[in-house]
């Protein structure tokens, strides 16, 4: 095991808000994103699709970079299963709508892929994480506000916990951290895999 501050942890994602919670945990990730076409990636199901996203941006993003024993990339991609139907990010706003009419007062269950690679030693660890999303039953009013406010065509499932659709959402069952994008507990669990402890990429 290499001595604390040894590592260096770089995303594979453009995601605003998983950079947000690392720094919020002491990490600060380099941030690479990995430029891939996700709609080339196909599955049947939102927990294996997710995985699959998040390890093709991390591996994407590790063959581009040069050798470096210490740099660890982590991919993450999330996805909504909603009533047998995979939502990612809708396409335009008549989707996101056409989405909150039928989400509102129901439940749906996110999933976030999560794959960590080392740069120089190959290693991998992977899972994802699930977290049980009861959304409130919101107006149409509600629905044609928060669209129009272009939140939800940014994110997986055309909603957020930490921005203005965290009036939207009830209740979760869960890691919160996982349905904004990152889950720092499983974060940990897969840097142990790879025995490194989180405490390791802490910010001195």
């Amino acid at each position: 095991m290499q001595s604390d501050n040894a590592y260096r942890l770089i995303l594979a994602s453009a995601s605003p808000a998983r950079r947000a919670l690392l720094t919020g945990a002491g990490i600060d990730a380099e941030v690479i994103v990995s430029g891939v076409d996700e709609s080339v990636v196909e599955a049947e199901d939102a927990y294996t699709l997710s995985l699959a996203l998040a390890r093709m941006k991390a591996r994407t993003v590790a063959a581009e970079l040069p050798a470096d024993p210490g740099a660890l990339v982590l991919g993450c991609d999330s996805v909504l299963a909603f009533e047998g139907e995979i939502f990612g990010k809708p396409a335009d706003a008549q989707e996101a709508t056409r989405r909150w009419t039928a989400m509102r007062g129901k439940s749906g269950v996110l999933h976030t892929g999560h794959h960590l690679t080392g740069l120089v030693s190959g290693r991998q660890a992977e899972a994802v994480g699930t977290t049980v999303v009861h959304f409130a039953d919101v107006t149409d009013a509600e629905i044609e506000a928060y669209v129009a406010s272009g939140e939800p065509l940014q994110v997986a499932g055309a909603f957020t916990l930490d921005g203005r659709g965290g009036a939207f959402v009830e209740r979760i069952e869960g890691d919160p951290g996982n349905v904004i994008g990152l889950s720092l507990p499983l974060l940990r669990t897969l840097l142990a895999e790879m025995n490194v402890p989180i405490t390791a990429l802490w910010r001195s």
